[in-house]
């Protein structure tokens, strides 16, 4: 269950979703560019004892409200053109106008640099361009990695997805059908394993108990530096692809 909910901290009015979740075993805070503050609770959570709780994190969610704030604003300033760049495995591709290329919608990716038809700069039609690039590119590397990953920790799974979600990574059902955002491609290459390792082990684990994380451990050392890596700098890789989002 989600519903809007308001709080006045430190003279600020803020507007968050309040979301009641039955895997949740403690309260959980998170900021994110489309949809500002969410504050995740258990379902046996007391509701009157949050208003104490957000105000003892007043200054953590002042910060990130207002880092959030500033990629959107500065996002908005410019759409990409010929000369920018985007991140692609952890590292940044110059989109380079490619005179000869035939098709309106044609990225090809050339070394460390994206070779665009002119066509979809003058047409304003770059971003839906690269993003049906990065989608052809998640289904292809993240089938891969799923495949070899789950044969290495002896799960089975029945469907992949590769989707746009706004506040997810990944996600895995209870029927085995995993889905993965396609922004995922624009992180370096263990931050992606990290999530393919953490959605596999709910096949194991469809919660996120202590058992959950050292099945997680076992696959990924160092999953808490990468999880941290995805927060910090998932406003960043949605505002440099998508610059009025």
């Amino acid at each position: 269950m989600v519903e809007e909910r308001e709080i006045c901290i430190n003279g600020q009015t803020i507007t968050y979703m309040l979301k009641r979740s039955l895997r949740a075993r403690h309260v959980r805070l998170e900021v994110r560019p489309q949809t500002g503050l969410t504050v995740v609770v258990p379902h046996f959570y007391k509701i009157g004892k949050l208003p104490g709780l957000l105000e003892s994190k007043e200054r953590w969610i002042s910060s990130n409200l207002a880092r959030f704030s500033h990629f959107q604003s500065s996002s908005a300033k410019k759409k990409l053109g010929s000369g920018d760049t985007v991140p692609y495995l952890g590292r940044d591709l110059e989109l380079v106008k490619q005179e000869n290329h035939t098709g309106a919608g044609d990225v090809k990716l050339e070394g460390n640099t994206l070779a665009v038809s002119p066509v979809l700069f003058r047409n304003g039609l770059l971003e839906l361009a690269l993003e049906r690039w990065y989608r052809a590119e998640a289904a292809k590397l993240i089938g891969e990695r799923v495949y070899k990953l789950s044969t290495q920790m002896c799960v089975s799974y029945k469907r992949i997805t590769i989707r746009g979600q706004k506040t997810l990574w990944g996600s895995c059902s209870r029927k085995k059908n995993l889905s993965f955002n396609w922004k995922l491609l624009m992180a370096p290459e263990p931050d992606i394993d990290y999530v393919i390792i953490h959605e596999l082990t709910h096949l194991k684990e469809m919660n996120h108990s202590k058992r959950f994380w050292e099945l997680v451990a076992q696959r990924c050392h160092r999953w808490r530096e990468c999880k941290k890596w995805l927060r910090e700098h998932e406003p960043h890789l949605t505002a440099k692809l998508c610059p009025e989002k």
